[in-house]
């Protein structure tokens, strides 16, 4: 290989080479030298060094007149920037390449002609540097040149780079971060350029941004060169793929989002300073993934490849060649955002203030939060809804979700503390009173109202926007107790972050959530949109369906995707999945749901269940159920998931149900598959000893178990009085049901509001030796430590002790 003095091929580069190339063609060459082997592809080139920059300056004795230029700068006088920063680029164009560094880069060219051919293109790109900082990328600040043929073109794109070292950002953020403009030297990389704006390009990291979560790659792309991608400019598709799984040879993509992509960036022939323009995006790419599975699972690989030879979490533009098909790393740098946080803290909302009281009823949650109110009458109206609006209704159902997301908080007039608001809201996070009985009447359209749930089991919304604080408790290290605390979830958006809380896995992942919020449709109305009465709603289905093959694929699909997410943020812990449990008149208002639902006086105690599951009206929608999770456990590997039967009234309608998913492959014991049974009917504790022969284990659901022990509609706020979970004979249930699953040797829990809500009845659970309880998030940590003081005084040791 020939001898340069002023240019390094990126197989002698390496990470320690900051000072000499930049952190973007150090990194490069570490890539290129270290991963290649491991069939990470990174596109060659070389560096043209620091050094050049600075014997090019020396030579035009280009030195004084930059000086005059940029001394005694006053940054905040915009036009002066812009004069001085135009006379140092003139001064640094004019200087011209040297003789002798022209001639190595031309040398460099040819060299990379040999290796991809004549007709190769390049990349023009800045690495700065500064002196006394090897770790200064100064990334973006200057420029990038595309598309690059031939030799006075390259010598050209040359000499601009270097002059752009001065551009007006680049002279203020230097001047920001107090670096000396003459300390600070600029390296420029060469390399293949990668034809991406005739195929995709993204950036990805080896962990999640928004949680921090380590355990996933998270890859962003759309169509077109990826200047849009890196700075925002366009809304991409997303993926994200599990990295234990992974690794376990389960080559799957864990979760995707499809993007709007509505531009694309290609390349202009012509002046080198316009060598870009963003053009609409064709109507039907838009509708597609800009890449397919077997492209993401590649860029997984070498995201976990990358971060396993950095030792740290990774920040990575990725590039696909419209020529060659082929996938190539572009630049890598550490993740210095999200691979930083840790939630290390407990919030408590207080109400400093008290107004006038509009509305009262049950609170849901501890928060607080301010807002406009936006009452909606009926579902026509929710499109005028705004996001950080106080939700104001009657009630709500699962066609409401995409609204209850924006909001700042919810208020209903009916409904209890297990109502579809009250259910949705924990899981959002957010604060919600419900059976105000007459709150979209007291509460004026309009007006800024404050919802408080941190007064106890009364919610308030108060006139006007009153002050509150919140303080915050670290968490520091908690032990774990002898009882299980699992957690409640069913939003796959919450999943990454809700996995940092102190848990022993989740005990009730409801598929409700993701089947209203994600799939939206009717199952069987997906299956076949051709028995839909309603021209629009049709319409409407079939957009969903879209580029999926059928909507049994597009449900499946969906489904797994959102379980899947749940299942891998708590790997490998276990998560207990209840397969559907949405009453007749909820899945009624999916969409498209009427044409298949029978109408029904009290759908509580109705087609609901493990009923539905091996009933001809539905068996076709259970099959696609049983379809989704065997592609979690079996296509994922994400065996952790244990399935649960929500609603088994008898034994012989268990036997059918199990039946009907051993067909569909998920037989109980094979590939490790546990099938739990919710305990929420009296029978289930009658019987117990007949349905431990069926079960792995037993989930106590309080609240229909209080329902049915009582006779109370648990919807009902007229008759929310006599709705108690701690009612002595409720309490006797329970008992009975957690002596019965020891007697069989099977796993007992409960998954209801009572623990979270009462801490008699976290005592009671205790007492009772039960194996696990499910929480809300929001009720994890004060119940662990409740729970750690209960079983202290019964004598029974923690078992470990873990960061919250």
């Amino acid at each position: 290989m020939a001898s340069f003095q002023y240019l390094r091929f990126f197989e002698e580069l390496g990470i320690d080479d900051v000072p000499l190339v930049g952190g973007k063609n150090a990194s490069l060459g570490e890539m290129y030298r270290k991963l290649s082997d491991e069939g990470v592809r990174i596109p060659n080139g070389f560096a043209v060094t620091a050094e050049a920059y600075r014997a090019m300056l020396d030579q035009a004795d280009a030195w004084p007149a930059l000086h005059d230029a940029l001394d005694d700068l006053d940054p905040d006088d915009v036009a002066d920037l812009v004069r001085r920063g135009k006379r140092a680029r003139e001064i640094v164009y004019g200087a011209g390449l040297p003789d002798d560094l022209a001639a190595e880069i031309i040398a460099g060219y040819h060299r990379l002609q040999q290796e991809y051919g004549d007709e190769v293109s390049l990349a023009v790109r800045s690495s700065a540097t500064a002196e006394d900082l090897p770790n200064a990328s100064f990334a973006g600040q200057q420029d990038t040149y595309l598309n690059v043929h031939g030799e006075q073109s390259l010598l050209e794109a040359c000499r601009r780079n270097f002059a752009s070292l001065f551009t007006d950002r680049a002279i203020h953020y230097r001047i920001d971060q107090g670096f000396d403009h003459f300390k600070v030297a600029l390296s420029i990389g060469v390399m293949k350029m990668v034809r991406s704006d005739l195929a995709a390009s993204g950036v990805m990291f080896s962990l999640d941004t928004e949680s921090g979560f380590r355990d996933a790659v998270f890859v962003t792309g759309a169509y077109g060169l990826g200047e849009n991608v890196v700075q925002g400019a366009v809304d991409p598709d997303e993926f994200y793929v599990h990295k234990p799984t992974f690794a376990g040879g389960h080559h799957c993509v864990l979760r995707r989002s499809l993007g709007d992509k509505a531009v694309k960036m290609i390349y202009v022939e012509g002046d080198a300073k316009h060598y870009t323009r963003n053009v609409p995006t064709p109507k039907a790419d838009r509708k597609r993934f800009c890449i397919d599975d077997a492209d993401v699972l590649e860029l997984a690989d070498y995201a976990i490849k990358i971060e396993r030879h950095y030792g740290h979490p990774m920040d990575m533009e990725w590039a696909k060649d419209g020529l060659s098909g082929e996938l190539y790393i572009v630049q890598a740098r550490p993740e210095t955002v999200a691979s930083q946080r840790r939630p290390t803290t407990l919030e408590h909302y207080i109400l400093d203030q008290r107004g006038e009281t509009l509305a009262t009823g049950r609170a849901v949650g501890e928060k607080i939060a301010t807002g406009r109110a936006h009452v909606i009458q009926d579902v026509a109206h929710l499109p005028e809804f705004k996001p950080g609006e106080v939700l104001v209704a009657d009630t709500t159902t699962p066609d409401w979700e995409p609204v209850m997301k924006t909001a700042a908080a919810i208020v209903t007039n009916r409904g209890g503390r297990t109502c579809h608001a009250a259910i949705i809201a924990r899981e959002l996070g957010i604060p919600a009173v419900v059976g105000c009985g007459e709150s979209t009447q007291t509460v004026a359209d309009g007006e800024t109202v404050t919802v408080s749930c941190a007064e106890g089991d009364s919610g308030r919304v108060y006139r006007g926007a009153l002050n509150f604080r919140v303080e915050t408790t670290e968490l520091g290290e908690i032990a774990r107790p002898a009882t299980e605390i699992m957690i409640n979830l069913g939003n796959p958006e919450l999943a990454f972050s809700t996995s940092f809380l102190p848990n022993d896995g989740v005990g009730l992942a409801r598929m409700e959530f993701i089947i209203s919020e994600y799939i939206k449709a009717h199952p069987l109305a997906l299956l076949h949109p051709d028995r839909i009465d309603d021209t629009a709603t049709r319409a409407r289905v079939e957009a969903l369906i879209g580029t999926h093959a059928n909507g049994g694929e597009f449900f499946v699909e969906r489904l797994s995707e959102g379980i899947g997410t749940i299942a891998a943020a708590f790997w490998p812990k276990p998560v207990v999945v209840r397969l559907s449990d949405f009453k007749s008149n909820e899945y009624a208002s999916l969409l498209g749901g009427a044409d298949f639902e029978p109408h029904e006086a009290n759908p509580m105690l109705g087609f609901r269940g493990a009923s539905r599951y091996a009933h001809p009206a539905y068996a076709e929608g259970f099959a696609l159920e049983c379809q989704a999770m065997r592609r979690v456990r079996d296509d994922m590997g994400l065996t952790n998931v244990v399935l649960m039967l929500p609603f088994v009234r008898r034994l012989d309608e268990a036997d059918k149900v199990l039946a009907e998913m051993a067909r569909y492959g998920l037989e109980r014991g094979v590939n490790s598959l546990k099938i739990y049974a919710m305990c929420e009917i009296p029978n289930n504790v009658i019987l117990i000893d007949r349905f431990a022969e069926r079960f792995d284990g037993f989930s106590i659901g309080s609240n229909d178990l209080t329902q049915l022990t009582l006779g109370v509609d648990r919807d009902s706020e007229i008759v929310a009085f006599d709705y108690d979970e701690r009612d002595e004979g409720v309490k006797e249930m329970i008992r009975l049901a957690v002596e019965g699953c020891r007697r069989n040797g099977m796993h007992s829990g409960l998954c209801g509001q009572a623990p979270s809500d009462y801490p008699e009845m976290a005592a009671f659970l205790v007492e009772l030796g039960i194996e696990s309880m499910s929480l809300n998030p929001d009720s994890v940590i004060a119940t662990t430590r409740h729970v750690l003081e209960l079983e202290q005084h019964l004598g029974r040791p923690p078992r470990t002790a873990t960061p919250a």
